[in-house]
């Protein structure tokens, strides 16, 4: 707020028109010059042209599941492309956001880390996402940051956005912390820095594979932060923050889905004393147009939740919405 006093200040207009605008953006989900009807006439367009600039221009949206599921490309203003999906279910609305136009971590299965590294997203080209979807659903009550880009890559501009997402309107959207999660494939020490936040956000790591000689395939930066190391961070993680930690888990046909991958991951998890401080999120792998990766059958998805839960570990297989709309991360993008 005390930045937006400043700008304000600098277009010669009182600070009390920061609230003002902060109100209608943050509460309001406003950026409309026609909307601020409690502003001067003659000064609206300015305001509005300076201070809530158009972030975010849709390119193409596409619906499923009755029109509950809803993924927009967008285009930035330096024409990067980026994606977001908004899913509503009876008792809470999702928004998964971007973070980085493309990702450099390169995983093979991932349409995303196909593409590349383009650009780190603005805090603010993060937030118009959340604020794009309170447009057509309302305030959603989750945020996951599993969109395109690796989060902790970009870890100011996703932290920034973090604190204004969940502070309180005007300041901010006014969500719960708990209601945002973070994806990483690992960054050890960005793990580290966000459990020393203060923000009980739930950490969601992108493992894939309990093995390094398998993750160091799909997951090419294991090979600075080998599997131990990364589900020590996420335990530490867990420990600091009181807040379970999400395993995430691709599961992709006789690649990392056989039986005796499953019995590893269920005694790596065990290996730490924590009582109920992680829990596998398997994904069926939504495939890539000429992709060589792809879904588990569907008998071998149930073996390997039957031997993660007779492990004693939490396993849920995720809702598997929009595949007919290339669901998966990046799909849009590079179609363009």
């Amino acid at each position: 707020m005390a930045e937006r006093q400043v700008a304000v200040d600098a277009l010669g207009e009182p600070r009390f028109r920061a609230r003002q605008l902060s109100v209608h953006y943050f509460g309001r989900f406003t950026a409309d010059a026609a909307q601020l009807t409690d502003l001067p006439r003659g000064r609206r367009d300015l305001l509005a042209r300076e201070l809530l600039p158009a972030l975010l221009t849709p390119v193409r949206t596409l619906t499923a599941d009755e029109d509950m599921t809803r993924k927009t490309l967008w285009r930035l203003f330096d024409g990067a492309l980026v994606e977001s999906v908004l899913m509503r279910y009876p008792d809470r609305t999702t928004l998964c956001a971007s973070s980085q136009a493309g990702c450099g971590m390169a995983c093979p299965f991932c349409a995303t880390g196909q593409a590349g590294l383009q650009r780190n997203l603005s805090p603010a080209e993060i937030v118009e996402q959340v604020v794009a979807a309170a447009r057509v659903a309302g305030r959603p009550s989750n945020v996951v940051f599993m969109g395109m880009g690796e989060p902790l890559a970009n870890y100011r501009a996703v932290l920034t956005a973090i604190r204004r997402i969940t502070d309180a309107v005007p300041d901010g959207l006014g969500m719960s912390a708990r209601g945002v999660t973070v994806s990483t494939v690992g960054l050890v020490p960005r793990i580290h820095q966000l459990a020393a936040e203060g923000l009980p956000v739930t950490l969601a790591l992108s493992l894939h594979a309990p093995d390094d000689e398998l993750r160091d395939e799909l997951v090419p930066v294991n090979t600075r932060w080998p599997v131990r190391e990364v589900v020590q961070a996420a335990w530490e993680y867990a420990r600091a923050t009181g807040r379970r930690v999400s395993i995430e888990y691709a599961l992709m046909r006789d690649v990392n889905d056989q039986p005796e991958r499953a019995d590893l991951l269920g005694r790596l998890l065990r290996s730490y004393d924590r009582r109920g401080w992680v829990h596998v999120n398997l994904i069926p792998l939504n495939p890539t147009p000429g992709s060589r990766w792809t879904a588990s059958r569907p008998r071998d998805e149930r073996e390997f939740a039957r031997r993660l839960r007779d492990a004693g570990i939490p396993t849920t297989v995720r809702d598997t919405r929009g595949r007919e709309i290339d669901a998966a991360c990046g799909q849009l993008a590079a179609q363009g």
